[in-house]
């Protein structure tokens, strides 16, 4: 009985067996398509996990926990709780604040969600007339690239100038989210003993007063259809200049001022936090990128205005980085082009000494090209350069 005849073969996979070039055709698309996908592909540290929230802040002072929660936070909270978007909400009441943080769904227009917390506040029972006016908070997402530490045998002030310098350098390259630390803003301490007020007969409300009356010009109109504008008194900020504010005239003739019933003092720029770098001070910048930013990218537009600025600095100023996560993915993608290397050789090793050349040499073009794949499939879904996925590849 003469043997059955074998079915023609059909489907993705004869199709391929039987074409000469259409298998290398594909092989080259999928290395052009991985190739092209490398360079595009974001570089992060870990996958981002971004929460989307908004903070309702209300200040009553001198209000216990529980008074802030009943008053407060059971006030708006039902409010809150029907703005469009909402995932979750938390609330929190200590003496004298109440806290209510909102979390909105992932890729909600966060624009939108503030205006939408607003209305609803605004549609919110009556709070007690002591407590401040709500201060809505938008939550803002920011992952760390580096810290830039400039230190040197300079003032505080100096330093912080040139840290101001090097944030106008990085904004204008790209690089918006940093934040100086190592120096606050000067302050100016204005101290009343309780004796002074009683011997005086003035009260801290009547001080205030004063002080913020001559701390500011005021707008006097404009000029010239409206191109210049004119503000009419002078600034007095200064401890010497706040010292002889009158507070009033007394009958003998006298002036009873600021600075005879109050303490004044100027805190610089050094009061809240100082940072040294042996025994010199230091500023540190921290670049920080969104959630659509390049690690590596921002690290090298960093390091190409660093290497710019060092040009100009005084002798004995240094800008060192520190704290630079996008060294350890460059690591990992150096170290997983070596492993890639060593197995695409070992490979290549066993199969030239079972198979002949030419075969062997087709069977290992499959490593490098599910590599390039699979980078072009991350682009393709949006994916990113970042521990894991490295680990995976």
């Amino acid at each position: 009985m003469a043997a059955d005849a074998l079915p023609p073969p059909r489907g993705l996979i004869a199709h391929f067996t039987r074409h000469k070039t259409l298998a290398n055709i594909v092989l080259v698309m999928l290395i052009c398509a991985g190739l092209a996908a490398m360079p595009r592909l974001r570089a992060q540290f870990f996958p981002d996990s971004i929460v989307e929230e908004v903070t309702v802040s209300v200040v009553w002072d001198g209000a216990g926990a529980e008074d802030v929660d009943r008053a407060i936070v059971q006030v708006l909270e039902p409010s809150l709780l029907v703005v469009e978007g909402v995932e979750a909400t938390e609330s929190r009441a200590t003496e004298g604040v109440a806290r209510i943080t909102l979390e909105f769904e992932p890729g909600w227009d966060m624009g939108r969600a503030v205006d939408d917390v607003e209305a609803a506040l605004t549609l919110a029972g009556d709070l007690p007339e002591d407590a401040e006016t709500p201060e809505v908070t938008r939550g803002v997402w920011r992952d760390t690239v580096t810290d830039v530490v400039i230190t040197g045998p300079l003032s505080v002030e100096q330093l912080g100038r040139l840290a101001d310098e090097l944030v106008v350098r990085l904004y204008a390259v790209g690089v918006t989210r940093t934040t100086v630390q190592g120096l606050a803003a000067p302050e100016t301490l204005v101290e009343v003993p309780a004796v002074n007020m009683i011997a005086h007969d003035v009260t801290m409300a009547e001080i205030a007063a004063v002080i913020g009356a001559e701390a500011s010009t005021l707008p006097a109109g404009d000029v010239a259809g409206g191109a210049a504008r004119v503000r009419t008194g002078q600034e007095k900020r200064d401890a010497a200049q706040i010292a002889a504010l009158v507070l009033r005239s007394q009958t003998d003739g006298t002036k009873l001022t600021v600075g005879d019933v109050a303490r004044i003092r100027v805190e610089g720029v050094d009061r809240a936090r100082a940072y040294y770098v042996g025994g010199d001070p230091a500023m540190t910048i921290n670049v920080a990128r969104s959630d659509k930013g390049d690690a590596i990218a921002l690290q090298h537009e960093v390091e190409a205005a660093v290497a710019e600025m060092e040009l100009t600095l005084p002798h004995g100023v240094t800008i060192d980085l520190i704290r630079t996560r996008s060294d350890q993915i460059t690591q990992r993608l150096q170290l997983l082009l070596k492993n890639g290397a060593m197995g695409l050789g070992l490979v290549l090793v066993l199969l030239f000494l079972f198979l002949n050349a030419r075969t062997a040499f087709w069977v290992a073009m499959g490593i490098p090209t599910s590599m390039m794949a699979a980078i072009a499939a991350m682009y393709v879904a949006g994916m990113t350069i970042n521990m894991i996925s490295l680990f995976a590849l």
